[in-house]
């Protein structure tokens, strides 16, 4: 039975550990071993929009890409985000470092490798709309879309983390002003 984008119930315990890449680049098979990322339909509509030459071979019983073409598509993605926030701000390449909406979207946190107990989690907590029954990489995906929103005074959020771990504590402990 195919569940969740796995073939078998070994399959999904697998978790692409000891398995090649499922991706045909440009007519020749990859030979690298998969990673943990998935081949989603969001990957696919980002292959067939870029013009990548990069197919699924349907003869694999697995989805899992290898990091490299995990970094590729991921390039992809950041180069059409810059270049259209240089086209919208009108700024040169250099300036980019400044602007925190520019520099978050090139530090990418790979959310796929968390547990899916911790994915529901994190949609119950934010309360999350989505549809019922989403597998791993779907409900990544939508967490992930939501992480990114999310405003971080980095200044704040360095100080509030040396301070927790000079005091060995797990909770900042915030003190009302009444």
């Amino acid at each position: 039975m195919k569940m969740n984008g796995f073939s078998t119930e070994e399959d999904s315990r697998d978790s692409g550990h000891g398995q090649i890449c499922c991706l045909v680049d440009d007519g020749n098979r990859c030979s690298r071993p998969a990673g943990n990322a998935c081949y989603s339909k969001r990957i696919a509509k980002t292959v067939q929009q870029r013009k990548l030459k990069l197919n699924i071979d349907h003869s694999v019983r697995h989805i899992y890409i290898c990091d490299y073409h995990k970094g590729v598509i991921q390039s992809v993605r950041n180069k059409r985000k810059k270049r259209d926030s240089d086209e919208d701000a009108g700024t040169s390449p250099d300036r980019d470092v400044d602007m925190p909406e520019v520099r978050s979207s090139r530090l990418m946190v790979d959310l796929f490798q968390l547990q899916v107990n911790t994915l529901r989690r994190y949609k119950r907590h934010y309360k999350l709309q989505t549809k019922p029954g989403l597998n791993k990489a779907q409900l990544a995906e939508t967490v992930a879309r939501h992480f990114k929103t999310l405003p971080v005074i980095e200044k704040e959020a360095l100080t509030y983390f040396i301070y927790m771990v000079k005091n060995h504590k797990s909770r900042f402990d915030h003190k009302s002003d009444l």
